[in-house]
């Protein structure tokens, strides 16, 4: 996988991080639109979706507060528009495929195996809370596991894929990968498929230098020239690992979904600001930066008129 252009994709609002962390996290629909809008314009071809509940932040599947922001976004920008089927650990499947299902994106997430997804550390840093779910929430992480079963993944896969939806297939560990090659054996998936290699979750792969070499090594084993392969990077680590494997070919994700921060003790004040960073980042060492179209062309993805918002 050699890439001549590099695909920023920004993960806009998510379901790690609560609206009490940070007053820059967008929470409403017309918040998210504005934020994906002015991701796409720092240089982001692919935003990634989650929706919240508008009165207290809290994650939420329901495909009406999607629909607030989607048909939004489309006509603001040719951003490619990612829905999430990972939504919140504490959802079932079916809570979390609802989006995808009735919007039939270009893109859609999809985790490749269920994990220990712990958040809870992120207790000891913070004492006061707008609203009382989010502490109980991050509390919950030590002991939950988030699902993402074999049955329930060969589901997401036939149900969206029937509606020429492509997957973001996100791998939290080395385990990951190999569960997509199963699916690719299956041909459930079809190439090239587009890693998501996902570092410094609690539960999943770290975020050393060498995590990174043996995710990407592990992958071209695995799929040689049939993928794209991408990365994030939770907090602190989000820039460093992202720079890692650009310059080892790979594409990026940045966003507040995956971190806070733009510098050390610097919250970021946008999505578009780390979008920016990372551009900056990646220009200066000589890479260029995919649009929408070029991205859609290298992951062969059905084109917007073929969503449905």
């Amino acid at each position: 996988m050699n890439n001549n252009k590099v695909i920023i994709t920004c993960a806009i609002t998510g379901s790690i991080h609560t609206p009490t962390m940070t007053p820059h996290l967008p929470v409403t629909g017309k918040q998210i639109a504005d934020e994906a809008v002015a991701a796409h314009a720092a240089g982001a071809a692919i935003v990634h979706l989650h929706a919240r509940d508008p009165v207290d932040g809290r994650p939420t599947q329901d495909p009406a507060a999607f629909k607030d922001f989607l048909s939004e976004i489309k006509e603001r920008c040719d951003a490619v528009i990612n829905i999430t089927t990972g939504g919140s650990p504490t959802m079932s499947v079916d809570e979390r495929l609802r989006p995808a299902l009735q919007f039939e994106p270009e893109i859609a997430s999809l985790n490749m195996g269920s994990m220990n997804f712990g958040t809870y550390e992120m207790l000891a840093r913070y004492q006061n809370w707008k609203h009382e779910w989010e502490a109980d929430y991050l509390a919950g992480s030590e002991d939950r596991v988030f699902r993402n079963t074999f049955k329930d993944i060969a589901r997401i896969l036939e149900l969206c894929g029937g509606n020429g939806t492509r997957f973001e297939i996100e791998c939290y560990d080395i385990g990951h990968l190999y569960t997509a090659a199963h699916f690719l054996d299956r041909k459930l998936l079809q190439p090239p498929l587009f890693i998501q290699s996902a570092f410094g979750i609690r539960g999943g792969i770290g975020t050393h230098p060498e995590d990174v070499i043996h995710m990407r090594r592990t992958a071209d084993r695995l799929f040689g020239d049939a993928y794209q392969w991408s990365v994030l990077a939770a907090g602190s680590h989000q820039m460093r690992v992202a720079t890692q494997a650009a310059l080892m070919g790979g594409h990026v994700r940045v966003g507040l979904e995956d971190s806070l921060w733009l510098d050390k003790g610097r919250l970021a004040s946008s999505n578009a600001e780390q979008v920016a960073r990372i551009r900056q980042i990646l220009e200066s060492l000589g890479l260029q930066i995919a649009t929408p179209n070029e991205a859609r062309a290298l992951l062969r993805l059905k084109g917007s008129a073929r969503v449905a918002f």
